[in-house]
């Protein structure tokens, strides 16, 4: 294979932000093993996913890839120094709302702030999760307002049945190597 051709691997960390129970662990685990379970699994401390994305378009001809490697981080609501250290160089942070409980939107909780603090220009994906719960529609009028105040991207997503969950993560690796 020549130098032309091969592919270009981009390895880039990406945060898992949002409070207790609006389905971190389950989206990523749906994303990485294509594994679903009702229950719930609390997260204790952080759980670190990788999945490599191959494919992505190159400006430059050659393939590209990217390595996510995907921090589950836990008792986010509480900001502490090993929290700010979970933070350090994170090329994203993905923000994950649980659609049936407004509560879960109070950004205050989650310290991006804090995040875009310890990383300037880190990329951040908005995602309304547990579109399958959701009987009529999900009104996504909060996510859009706070996805645009970060000019940001946003997703309805469920870990249950996968709807946009890979389309998410996709968007994200193209996103951080851009």
């Amino acid at each position: 294979m020549s130098a032309a051709s091969e592919a270009i691997i981009y390895s880039k960390k990406i945060c898992m932000l949002g409070t207790f129970g609006v389905g971190k662990t389950s989206l990523v685990r749906r994303f990485v093993h294509r594994l679903f379970d009702d229950t719930y699994l609390s997260t204790i401390g952080v759980q670190i996913y990788k999945k490599e994305i191959a494919d992505l378009n190159s400006a430059k001809g050659r393939p590209l890839g990217v390595n996510l490697v995907i921090w589950d981080l836990a008792n986010i609501e509480s900001l502490t120094p090993a929290t700010r250290t979970h933070f350090n160089g994170a090329s994203a942070a993905i923000v994950v709302f649980d659609l049936t409980r407004p509560e879960t939107f109070d950004l205050k909780q989650i310290h991006l702030r804090t995040f875009l603090e310890v990383n300037p220009g880190a990329q951040v994906i908005f995602v309304g999760n547990k579109t399958d719960l959701m009987a009529e529609g999900p009104d996504e009028k909060a996510l859009v307002a706070i996805a645009g105040e970060y000019d940001a991207h946003h997703f309805l997503t469920s870990a249950k049945d996968g709807s946009n969950v890979d389309e998410m993560f996709q968007a994200l690796a193209a996103n951080v190597i851009s």
